[in-house]
């Protein structure tokens, strides 16, 4: 007796989550909803410009490490220090890409940094900021998005690309808690708005999974292991250092709604790293 054996169609293969479509275009689709609802609506505008009063920087709790004060140095980014700090960022994930050997990917980390960079610089020329609630004039210059917010959330979205597994958990703490403690020092002494650092991050974001969708398939089979930390334990200090960094002595809801925005940009960037957990 014959015994036809039937022919079995392989099921197809899953695409892997962190390459699927659709991730950057979101994050794409928030930062021009952000822009649209924060700075092109009278509400928006009203509701970010009733955060700042007339008192200016001074008293933020950040305030005496912020450059704003005379003769002070100022915490990497702000201030003056924000291209150093780039310059600087940028040759230590060279030497990482150069000892990991990790070409493809320490390409994508310096394209994420450079794009975010960039893109940041150019939308914060090109997006106007209408008065349309006949702001104070102090308030009308467009500020969206924040390059200092911009510097340290692509640093973390690039370094997360060439590290090692090992360490990749402490460097996203230290990356996510730099981001959250510059997003809001730059809100608590009136440089930006929650919608400026939301920005920036999105932005991180966008250039992070658009990195990681072009990279070849050997190279971003390549990506270190999921971290087996919990999100609370890298996101935690970073909500601690948002609600320090955004303090203020004359006002507690701006102090909440800097330190909340801050620890959003953190979040936002969290989100698209962990998108290449499945990545191997």
């Amino acid at each position: 007796m014959t015994v036809h054996h039937t022919p079995t169609t392989p099921s197809p293969a899953r695409p892997a989550r962190g390459r699927r479509p659709g991730a950057g275009t979101l994050y794409l689709l928030g930062f021009a909803a952000l822009y649209l609802a924060a700075v092109r609506t009278p509400f928006g505008q009203r509701a970010e410009n009733g955060l700042i009063n007339e008192n200016g920087a001074g008293p933020a709790w950040i305030y005496d490490w912020s450059g704003a004060a005379y003769g002070s140095w100022a915490l990497p980014p702000l201030e003056d220090t924000a291209l150093p700090t780039l310059l600087a960022g940028l040759a230590v994930l060279a030497a990482v890409t150069v000892v990991r050997r990790c070409w493809w990917r320490g390409g994508a980390a310096a394209g994420v940094v450079v794009g975010t960079l960039v893109t940041a610089e150019v939308c914060a020329r090109v997006l106007p900021r209408p008065d349309l609630v006949d702001a104070h004039m102090m308030l009308l210059e467009p500020s969206f998005p924040s390059g200092h917010a911009a510097v340290p959330a692509a640093l973390a979205a690039g370094a997360a690309l060439v590290v090692s597994a090992r360490v990749r958990p402490w460097v996203l703490a230290a990356g996510l808690l730099w981001l959250a403690v510059t997003a809001a020092a730059v809100q608590a002494t009136y440089h930006h708005r929650p919608s400026d650092v939301l920005g920036a991050a999105l932005l991180a974001c966008v250039c992070h999974r658009l990195a990681v969708r072009l990279l070849p398939a050997d190279a971003a089979q390549g990506a270190p292991a999921p971290s087996r930390w919990p999100a609370v334990a890298v996101l935690v200090p970073a909500a601690a250092g948002a609600l320090v960094a955004g303090a203020r002595n004359d006002g507690l809801l701006p102090s909440l709604v800097f330190a909340a925005a801050a620890f959003g940009c953190a979040l936002l960037v969290w989100s698209a790293v962990r998108l290449d957990r499945s990545a191997r």
